[in-house]
């Protein structure tokens, strides 16, 4: 990516960023799921919210 921590303009630096996107190799595809290094919850508590 673009260094573009010098550039003040909102529009300049996100046009900055957007060609340096397009000329950088694409990336390589995922080798495993998404989510596969989150914590598992083995059973999910009955009738109590999970998240307060």
């Amino acid at each position: 990516m673009a260094n573009t921590t010098k550039v003040e303009d909102k529009q300049e630096r996100k046009k900055i960023k957007r060609e340096a996107r397009k000329k950088a190799a694409p990336k390589a595809p995922r080798t495993g799921a998404r989510g596969e290094n989150k914590a598992k919850i083995k059973k999910a508590s009955r009738g109590q919210s999970k998240r307060k």
